[in-house]
């Protein structure tokens, strides 16, 4: 997608990140591709959003799906504080739109949310997206964006698991481990963390399909080309967000970021 068309275009994606491969994928596969992510859904919300970027944006999704919003807790953020929002990622794109939403119009746009590269193509959170590449090592230009923005007066957001939650042994929907970078960052720049928690998850045949591409030693994520499918199968719900009490970066343990970051997934957990 191109700032001038505005649109996806599953066929230019994988010529320009798959160039080598490219005329070796057929034509039918390209297509599949197009309906399993739903392209031309996705591309009448894009024709919706217009001009329109960031949090009106997001407003513009949430009306066009008709997905309300109930959230407790929001009296616990205090004005003039700089904060890290870490979130369970129950939905794997719907819990994001709602946090840019929710987080961006509280405070006036000025938030920058950390996302896997390839959601760079999604043109109307482009200012406001920060990529973080998931399969290889970071730029230098996208750790010094990070740096600059950690250490600027954005509101920071982030999903610290990486990935949607998945299916625990017991059967419970749940994030994987959290990574330690919230952590490193919150002591870093100064900031308190704001746990906050999505009371929601995804078709239960999202999850088997996870549970059973990793028993048969599939690395390739494919169910995430079906985080789109789980998108729109939300139409006309409610989703239920409690912003817990931030935590202080001095209460964080410096010497034990692992832990600390398994501590505060554990925090998230626990709102009621």
């Amino acid at each position: 997608m191109t700032d001038s068309v505005k649109k996806i275009d599953v066929g230019a994606i994988l010529k320009q990140r798959a160039a080598r491969y490219w005329k070796f994928i057929p034509r039918w596969a390209v297509r599949w591709l197009e309906r399993t992510i739903h392209q031309d859904e996705i591309n009448h919300l894009l024709e919706c959003i217009g001009d329109k970027k960031n949090v009106e944006a997001a407003d513009i999704i949430l009306n066009e799906l008709g997905i309300s919003v109930e959230v407790k807790g929001m009296e616990n953020l205090v004005q003039g504080r700089r904060y890290v929002f870490a979130s369970n990622h129950p939905l794997g794109g719907l819990d994001g739109i709602t946090l840019i939403q929710l987080i961006g119009s509280h405070y006036n746009g000025n938030i920058r949310f950390m996302v896997n590269d390839l959601l760079m193509h999604v043109y109307p959170f482009k200012e406001i997206f920060m990529p973080v590449n998931k399969f290889g090592r970071q730029s230098r230009e996208g750790a010094q964006m990070i740096d600059e923005q950690f250490g600027g007066d954005n509101q920071m957001i982030t999903f610290p698991a990486g990935l949607c939650s998945r299916m625990q042994p017991d059967g419970t929907i749940a994030d994987l481990k959290w990574h330690k970078h919230v952590v490193s960052r919150a002591i870093h720049d100064h900031r308190d963390v704001v746990p906050v928690k999505f009371d929601a998850v995804n078709s239960r045949s999202f999850y088997r399909l996870a549970k059973w591409r990793k028993r048969l030693g599939i690395k390739f994520n494919f169910e995430q080309l079906y985080l789109p499918d789980e998108l729109f199968k939300k139409r006309g719900d409610t989703l239920h967000v409690i912003v817990g009490e931030p935590v202080p970066y001095t209460m964080l343990d410096a010497a034990n970021p692992k832990q600390e970051a398994a501590r505060l997934r554990d925090i998230v957990y626990d709102l009621k």
